[in-house]
């Protein structure tokens, strides 16, 4: 059977993501502390710092999924499309409650609001994959967990950084 579609052969992937995301995650909450005050005066940010928390987020949740012993992968795979759909569900709650703000341009809104999609699509594919036994597997977390790092980390620039100029 093919690394694919075996769990247990992503115990080191699902580690290193785990570890990565905790971290990020703390990253976060320092750049949310540090501008607080900066960050509520924006109607969007608020939503955008809650929009990265579940990005760094599902990479953790996903690597915990992975590092469970003994779980078939029929177990894994509705746990990664049942994360998928929630994860998608709760960012489509999030974009639907946060205005544009005035120094977000037509593109960067849709941008913004569109990237989070990337990785929980890409973790209901692995799902859908994994429980198929054809079409990629785990792979589909690769793009999932790298979209999940790039855009929570350029919003957590802007949460930390950009907000100060």
């Amino acid at each position: 059977m093919s690394t694919a579609y075996v769990p247990g052969d992503w115990a080191s992937f699902a580690l290193a993501i785990t570890a990565a995301a905790a971290t990020l995650a703390g990253l976060l909450f320092v750049a949310v502390s540090i501008n607080l005050q900066r960050i509520l005066s924006f109607k969007n940010l608020p939503a955008r710092a809650a929009q990265t928390l579940i990005l760094f987020t599902t990479p953790l949740i996903t690597g915990l999924f992975l590092v469970v012993p003994g779980q078939g992968s029929a177990v894994v795979a509705w746990e990664l499309l049942i994360s998928g759909i929630a994860v998608g569900g709760m960012q489509l709650w999030i974009n639907t409650r946060s205005p544009r703000s005035d120094q977000e341009t037509p593109l960067t809104w849709i941008v913004a609001r569109a990237s989070p999609a990337v990785s929980c699509g890409c973790l209901v594919v692995a799902g859908g994959t994994l429980l198929a036994q054809a079409g990629g597997g785990l792979y589909w977390l690769v793009p999932g967990v790298l979209a999940a790092f790039i855009f929570g980390l350029v919003n957590t620039w802007l949460l930390l950084v950009e907000i100060l100029r």
